[in-house]
């Protein structure tokens, strides 16, 4: 396939990059318990396009917003740019980065709407809080094709070594699923030591959050496991984006380990999802190069 225009091309990693960066404010505003600063009003904050006396935590939400706004314009800007670029990997990228940044901005509403934010401990935010986190990778998995596509990657077709390709990416969803609830527990629910968080991870009488936290490293380790395999298949077809998930992968291992060795601060909470979705971005980049026809 042909590329698509540089200035196009450019501008589609550009994009990413912001997403990206929007996702890590998003971050910011849970594991800062800012969900609220805007009450339950939506798309207005406090009942006001421009709050007059914001407090720290409504400038936090409103910031997300307003980016996060910003986004969904610049993805609707996509699609019409595409088709006047009249590039087909184009115009089908940019058409599913429209469609998964729409229920991005969806249920982002819902947990407003809901209170499915700040302190509140109830057992659906873990719904929502994987379900918005399962659709911020499928986000960026179609903002990853995009930019694959308008550099002439060409067209992903099934065969049979799709499965084990499917099959790892569900599994990475499903991991970041738990990673979310993880998070959650981490946020609501902070351990004072070390000790402290092994014992109500395996207290029957703990939050539901911080029981199911276990449950991250064990899907790390089965999904890395699996992730490696992968990895060493493309080492030849694929030798620099194979390494780069390689890499990428040790380093978010070891800050999972950090993470939890630390009792998961801010700080080491945002590096650790930018790990993550920087991965995430590499892997959705080989599987879509270990799919092409031609490799078939």
């Amino acid at each position: 396939m042909e590329q698509a225009p540089r200035r196009y091309r450019r501008a589609s990693i550009a994009y990413l990059t912001y997403t990206v960066a929007v996702i890590l404010w998003g971050a910011l505003v849970r594991a800062t318990l800012s969900g609220d600063g805007c009450g339950d009003h939506w798309p207005l904050c406090n009942g006001e396009v421009v709050p007059l006396a914001p407090s720290i935590e409504t400038m936090i939400e409103l910031t997300h917003r307003v980016t996060s706004g910003l986004a969904w314009v610049i993805a609707l800007a996509f699609v019409i740019w595409s088709r006047r670029v009249g590039h087909v990997g184009a115009r089908r990228g940019a058409l599913w980065s429209f469609v998964f940044m729409t229920t991005e901005a969806l249920v982002g509403a819902g947990l407003v709407l809901l209170e499915m934010v700040a302190h509140n401990p109830d057992t659906a935010r873990g719904y929502w809080a994987a379900a918005h986190l399962a659709n911020t990778l499928l986000l960026l998995a179609a903002l990853t094709l995009h930019t694959y596509w308008a550099y002439g990657g060409a067209a992903i077709r099934w065969s049979r070594r799709a499965w084990i390709y499917a099959f790892a990416l569900v599994g990475w969803v499903v991991l970041g699923a738990s990673g979310a609830i993880a998070a959650l527990g981490d946020t609501l629910f902070p351990s004072s030591t070390l000790t402290e968080g092994i014992e109500a991870d395996f207290s029957s009488s703990s939050h539901l959050f911080l029981r199911l936290r276990t449950v991250h490293p064990i899907l790390a380790l089965a999904v890395g496991a699996l992730t490696f395999y992968l990895v060493g298949r493309e080492l030849g077809a694929q030798r620099r984006v194979a390494l780069a998930v390689g890499a990428l992968l040790v380093v978010q291992i070891g800050l999972g380990f950090l993470n939890v060795l630390l009792l998961a601060p801010v700080w080491l909470q945002l590096v650790h999802l930018l790990g993550a979705d920087l991965l995430w971005i590499a892997l959705c980049w080989m599987a879509a190069g270990a799919l092409n026809p031609a490799r078939a």
